[in-house]
C-alpha cells in the first residue's frame, strides 16, 4: 500500500499524547484512553509508542495509514514549545557566561550545570528556576509579543504569588532580552549533584504556589533566619537538600527582605 499523504509516517511527533487518530481506510479510530483491547495494549498508551507491527484492529491497515482525528494535547504541546525557545535562548546565554567568566572563579560548584527547571505560564509569561554552577534564581519571562527591552538592570520589583510577594531584579541581555530574576540560592556550594539542586527547584515551583506558605505576620526575620540555618550547617554534618521543608524551599532563599 501507498501511505497516505501527511500520515503517521510523515511527522510522528507533530502531536500529543493525548491526539486520537483515525484509519483511513475503514475510519476505526485509535484513542489513547482506551488503548487497544485486541493487541491488549493498556490504556495511556499514546499512538506513537504502539508496537512497530501494531496495525488497524478492523482492517489492518499498518500505522502509517493513520492520521490525526482531535488532539486534546495541541494547545499544551504549542505552550510548551514557545516557553522551551525561550528558555533555550536563556540557558545559551547563561552557558556562554560560564565560559567565558565564570568557569576559573574559585567559588562555583563544577558539579553542577546550566538547566532551566519547571518553566510554566504565570499570567501568560514563562516563569521557572534558573541553575546555575554560581546560582538559582526564580526567572520570569516576557509574554509572547511582550517587549522588556525597556527594563532598566537593576531596578526592584515586588511580585505577587499565592505563597507570598517577592523581589525580583530587572536584566537585559543582548540574546536574551529583558527579564524579571528573584535570587534563591547565591551561593551553591551546598549542591552536590545536579539531581538534588533539579529536586530543589522544581520544589519552589511547587512551594511558589501553595498559598499555605503564606505567613500572616512579618516574615523578614523569619526569612533571615532560614538563610542562616540553610547556609551555616554543623561542621561535620552536610546540609539535606534531597526533601526540604516547605518554610525552608520557600523563604530560604527567595528575595523577600529590605
Amino acid at each position: 500500500m501507498t501511505p497516505f499523504e501527511g500520515g503517521y509516517h510523515n511527522d510522528p511527533q507533530g502531536f500529543s499524547p493525548q491526539a486520537v487518530l483515525e484509519c483511513k481506510i475503514c475510519w476505526t479510530p485509535y484513542d489513547p484512553a482506551r488503548g487497544d483491547d485486541h493487541r491488549q495494549i493498556d490504556p495511556g498508551t499514546p499512538f506513537r509508542d504502539l508496537p512497530e507491527d501494531w496495525s488497524c484492529p478492523n482492517c489492518g491497515a499498518p500505522k502509517e495509514h493513520f492520521l490525526v482525528s482531535r488532539d486534546p494535547g495541541a494547545a499544551a504541546m504549542v505552550e510548551q514549545a514557545r516557553i522551551r525557545k525561550q528558555t533555550d535562548r536563556l540557558v545559551a546565554d547563561f552557558r556562554e557566561i560560564w565560559n567565558a567568566k565564570m568557569r576559573d572563579v574559585p567559588m562555583v560548584n563544577r558539579a553542577l550545570s546550566i538547566e532551566a527547571v519547571g518553566f510554566r505560564l504565570h499570567d501568560g509569561r514563562p516563569l521557572g528556576v534558573l541553575l546555575s554552577p554560581w546560582f538559582m534564581n526564580l526567572v520570569l519571562l516576557p509574554a509572547e509579543g511582550e517587549d522588556w527591552s525597556h527594563l532598566t538592570p537593576g531596578e526592584k520589583e515586588v511580585i505577587g504569588f499565592p505563597s507570598g510577594d517577592y523581589e525580583f531584579i530587572h536584566n537585559v541581555r543582548e540574546t536574551v532580552g529583558g527579564y524579571k530574576a528573584c535570587s534563591l540560592f547565591s551561593m551553591m556550594g551546598e549542591f552536590r549533584t545536579q539531581a538534588q539542586a533539579v529536586e530543589v527547584a522544581r520544589a519552589v515551583m511547587v512551594a511558589l504556589f501553595d498559598a499555605a506558605n503564606r505567613a500572616e505576620t512579618d516574615r523578614r526575620a523569619e526569612i533571615r533566619a532560614a538563610r542562616e540555618a540553610a547556609t551555616a550547617p554543623a561542621a561535620d554534618e552536610a546540609p539535606d537538600l534531597s526533601q526540604p521543608t516547605r518554610r525552608a524551599v520557600i523563604t530560604g532563599g527567595l528575595a523577600d527582605e529590605g
